[in-house]
């Protein structure tokens, strides 16, 4: 069973706990939308905390803060910058809760998150909603960024893998960022799968996308396994070159992130982007072969 409750976390009084025994995450109120925290109950949180920006808000600057949040791409400063260090209301319905923020000024935009929880298990439905506010229409696309926390492994699959000479055209592209080294020791590439290893000595950041129409990224952090996965569709345009999954890196986390369709948002009119979240425990990926990782990554 699925229960809610209002709660502080981190220095938040207004903080918001969903759990069904197995996980919990946390919701913050204080500022938003955002979930600070996703984990079995008890245990290490697979999301990122920022403790020096924990249990504050109103700053003048926009704060990374840690956990999930919701942009709006393609990224441009300061439009995919702005700020949400307010309070975000709250709405709870049977086992869902919505936090929808204020009205951006920088963007006319509303952005809302709805956090579902199974009633047992560890699957976390959240559905992401952009609202244009203003009287013109504005093209973008919701951005689901999750940051994880320190000393993990980023696992990507590719597109389905084919055989030479049954597949002669093209059939995927790997998106590069102006700063994206492949020479960088912390990526791995295999036949089916990019890993990124997130290291806390090492500061010069790395992204790297791609189009997959089931994307999907898990984290491994010790011997829990995080994996989102979204729906992507291959007949609508994409932004950074077509992307609907990225994947970042720098010393403070790793990020895995899922992006819809690039929209023509007309005034009053939303846009929404759903992931599915869950958690397993007790994994080791000793190879990091792809046998190994087909029998981990959906």
């Amino acid at each position: 069973m699925t229960r809610i409750h209002k709660t502080a976390y981190g220095g938040w009084p207004n903080c918001y706990r969903i759990t069904n025994r197995d996980v919990e995450l946390i919701v913050t109120a204080d500022v938003g939308p955002r979930v600070i925290r996703y984990a079995f109950v008890g245990g290490q949180n697979l999301f990122k905390e920022f403790d020096q920006q924990l249990g504050r808000s109103d700053e003048t600057t926009w704060q990374p803060r840690g956990g999930h949040r919701l942009w709006a791409a393609p990224e441009k400063v300061p439009y995919t910058y702005a700020l949400d260090n307010r309070a975000v209301t709250v709405s709870q319905r049977g086992d869902a809760i919505s936090l929808t923020a204020p009205m951006e000024p920088e963007t006319g935009l509303v952005k809302q998150m709805t956090v579902k929880l199974a009633a047992r298990g560890t699957q976390v439905e959240v559905t992401h909603r952009i609202r244009n506010t203003r009287r013109k229409p504005q093209r973008l696309a919701a951005w689901a960024v999750t940051m994880l926390a320190q000393g993990g492994h980023g696992i990507v699959a590719f597109p389905r893998h084919a055989q030479h000479p049954k597949a002669l055209t093209p059939a995927r592209s790997l998106v590069l960022w102006a700063y994206t080294d492949l020479s960088d020791p912390r990526w791995r590439f295999t036949a089916k799968y990019m890993l990124l290893r997130q290291d806390p000595n090492v500061g010069v950041p790395q992204k790297l996308g791609q189009f997959h129409a089931r994307p999907s990224g898990s984290y491994l952090l010790g011997d829990e396994l995080f994996t989102k996965a979204a729906r992507a569709n291959p007949s609508k345009p994409y932004p950074d070159f077509g992307c609907s999954f990225e994947i970042f890196v720098n010393s403070d986390f790793l990020e895995l992130e899922t992006l819809g369709p690039l929209v023509d948002l007309a005034p009053g009119a939303a846009t929404t982007h759903k992931e599915t979240w869950t958690l397993r425990r007790g994994v080791k990926i000793p190879g990091w072969t792809d046998s190994q990782l087909d029998t981990l990554v959906p």
